[in-house]
């Protein structure tokens, strides 16, 4: 058993990249198909957000060349050339990648640190998974410890203490650009979980005129009976970008929705009074080519660097301690690990006669090159008190089968 995850995010690739890479969520459904029916993984789990497109897996025999076929498998489905992610891609395998996503879902790896956002988007994702039928034991199991670490740390440390996302980025960067938002007029471009918390920044503001237009309109008209406002027809769209004095967006799709033929037309109407857009999708929802145009300000998530700085200086003290509680709950899950491998091995062991037993222990030991000496040690005092245990299964190995399910 091997795990396994390749991925790039803010840290190592621009937003260009990133939203090529991007997976829409039945995207992702049909990827993970595809990486179990061509035998790569046998179980895969696709977190795709605006800063970041991770593949977990966990492959069907260990070997050297799954992390290379997780990313070729990857730049295939996109289109890409390999040579076109290059040293974008990071790669991670078991211990280093439960450290990695256990750090994704506290915030400590995120845009904006212990971002509010991502725990959510991690349980989606997983969630998403679960649904389809890609997931089983050790994901479930993995991926369940990351959510109770994620909220732990929210919990007990100051990380996530006034709660910090892209939207409330997105808002905070807009304040400053317009001098406050009190008089402004405002149009959301979008009904998601991002446009509701980008909603919920601006009635916190006291905005008083704010228009809200999505592709089902049903889910606007939740916003807007939530929050106040007033819907307008999506197709609408060009027509009405005359109106506000700041745009938001933030809807799944893969081409933009306003290009610079709507906002040239929509500056003549204006007579190039300025407009501030806050592009918040990724895939990137304005043409930027738009930001040629004058009097038209856009920002996108990759512009939001002075709100990144102002909450690293504010929490990163928290760090040690967020990262302590990481490690102590990686040590849990290595041990989990080792008990379903021991499971794994007793069943062939106890087929062979006692003295040939040491020489398959060692060829179990030496397929997991992985596991740190207490985890070795932890796994060799399993079997050996599964072997020695009354009748055919003692009450340990018992226990650990019922951990390797789940079950206890």
């Amino acid at each position: 058993m091997e795990l396994a995850v390749i991925g790039i995010s803010h840290r190592t690739a621009g937003l260009a990249l990133r939203e090529r890479i991007a997976f829409r969520v039945e995207q992702a459904c049909e990827a993970t198909d595809q990486l179990r029916a061509r035998g790569v993984l046998k179980e895969a789990v696709i977190l795709s957000t605006c800063n970041r497109t991770e593949v977990y897996g966990v492959a069907r025999e260990r070997s050297g060349d799954i992390l290379q076929a997780m990313e070729m498998f990857v730049a295939s489905y996109h289109r890409l050339a390999p040579a076109e992610m290059g040293s974008a891609v990071y790669r991670h395998s078991d211990r280093d990648l439960v450290r990695h996503l256990y750090r994704v879902a506290a915030g400590l790896d995120s845009l904006l640190l212990g971002e509010s956002e991502i725990l959510g988007q991690v349980r989606e994702a997983y969630r998403v998974a679960m649904d389809y039928g890609s997931t089983g034991r050790v994901l479930n199991r993995l991926f369940q410890s990351a959510l109770e670490v994620g909220k732990r740390i929210r919990t007990e440390t100051q990380i996530g203490s006034r709660p910090m996302s892209v939207a409330f980025a997105g808002v905070k960067q807009a304040e400053v650009l317009l001098s406050g938002l009190e008089n402004q007029r405002i149009m959301i471009v979008g009904a998601g979980a991002t446009s509701e918390q980008v909603v919920k920044h601006l009635c916190a503001r006291g905005v008083p005129q704010l228009r809200i237009l999505n592709r089902t309109t049903e889910n606007a008209r939740t916003l807007v009976a939530r929050y106040g406002g007033e819907v307008l027809p999506w197709e609408k769209l060009p027509e009405v970008l005359d109106w506000p004095d700041l745009i938001v967006t933030s809807v799944s799709s893969p081409e933009p929705i306003l290009t610079r033929t709507h906002l040239e037309a929509a500056m003549t109407v204006r007579g190039n009074r300025p407009i501030v857009i806050m592009d918040l999708g990724v895939p990137r929802n304005v043409d930027p080519a738009v930001k040629s145009l004058p009097q038209v300000h856009l920002s996108d998530i990759d512009n939001l660097t002075e709100v990144v700085e102002q909450n690293k200086r504010a929490r990163e003290e928290e760090i040690p301690r967020a990262t302590a509680l990481i490690e102590e709950q990686i040590e849990g899950f290595m041990r989990w690990q080792a008990g379903v491998a021991a499971c794994a091995a007793y069943a062939q062991l106890r087929a062979v006669p006692e003295h040939k037993r040491e020489a398959l222990l060692r060829q179990h030991l030496a397929a997991m090159p992985h596991l740190t000496e207490p985890e070795r040690l932890h796994f060799t005092c399993l079997l050996d008190k599964f072997l020695n245990g009354s009748g055919n299964h003692s009450i340990e190995y018992s226990h650990a089968i019922a951990e390797a399910h789940g079950k206890s």
